[in-house]
């Protein structure tokens, strides 16, 4: 079990003000839940063909399959790249006066794999827009990190991971679980964000970040700011299709060093991640 013993909320305290919904209601990391809730099938085709169109993967069109936005480094010249490092290539070409292309070296942006935690929110009603969203999600990040390590964790009051970091992604099987899990009505918010910080424990800071897909209306467990605070970064795709706390989800980015951008459909969402990871 995560998520230790918490501080009592003050009464009448409402979620994402002083003390945002806090309970010492205890959390726990569980299995995905085997009874399953009835999903429509006309609903769960929707949300398929929604996915399916995000999750198709990007062309890459640089040159390499990792060049492009991160730290600037100095790397062997491949074609790409008028920017060469001269003090590097002169060492070297102290030791080799019959250079090769690759003995030139330069300076070029080189981007380092990244890992995402995407948290989903399954608590209340799962339902309309709100499976629209989720699905919207899972495919944007799908595409987005073809080539690198995703994490997802499905929460409500207690949490389950559905696919750890790093492993093969399914986009269309992580949809399935999602839609499979009985929608729960408390929130936690702040559990998902502790599992997410044990996920990414080992990966360096730069390269690290969770993803929280939620209407914020936290009303379990303790305050999720000081968990958001210590992840290397954390943005927030909030969810305003039905009750939701804005201010507590900017609250939370702002902790966590990233954006919150507010989704009012399923349409907004892949924007969204495409900002989130190209710094707009």
């Amino acid at each position: 079990m995560l998520g230790g013993g918490s501080r009592r909320a003050p009464k009448n305290a409402p979620p994402g003000q002083t003390a945002p919904g806090q309970t010492d209601e205890p959390a726990n990391l569980v299995d995905v839940p085997e009874e399953q809730a009835q999903v429509d099938p006309q609903v769960r085709a929707l949300a398929r063909r929604i996915a399916s169109r995000l999750a198709v993967r990007r062309p890459r069109t640089d040159v390499t399959a990792r060049r492009g936005i991160g730290q600037l480094l100095t790397v062997p010249y491949r074609g790409a790249s008028d920017e060469i490092d001269l003090d590097k290539t002169i060492e070297v070409l102290a030791e080799r006066p019959v250079p090769d292309d690759e003995d030139i070296l330069v300076r070029e942006r080189m981007r380092t794999t990244r890992s995402v935690v995407l948290l989903v929110d399954v608590s209340g009603s799962m339902r309309g827009e709100r499976i629209k969203t989720a699905a919207a999600a899972v495919g944007a990040l799908s595409a987005e990190l073809s080539h690198e390590a995703l994490g997802v964790v499905a929460f409500w009051s207690d949490a389950a991971v559905l696919l750890n970091l790093g492993h093969e992604v399914r986009p269309m099987e992580l949809l399935d679980t999602i839609l499979r899990i009985p929608a729960r009505g408390l929130t936690n918010i702040a559990f998902p964000l502790e599992i997410a910080l044990k996920q990414l424990a080992r990966v360096p800071a730069r390269d690290a970040r969770a993803v929280l897909l939620s209407d914020c209306v936290h009303n379990a467990g303790p305050d999720p700011r000081p968990f958001a605070a210590r992840l290397p970064r954390l943005d927030v795709l909030l969810d305003a299709t039905g009750e939701k706390d804005v201010e507590l989800g900017r609250e939370l980015a702002a902790k966590g060093r990233g954006t919150c951008r507010v989704i009012h459909g399923h349409r907004d969402v892949a924007p969204a991640v495409s900002a989130m990871f190209t710094g707009r």
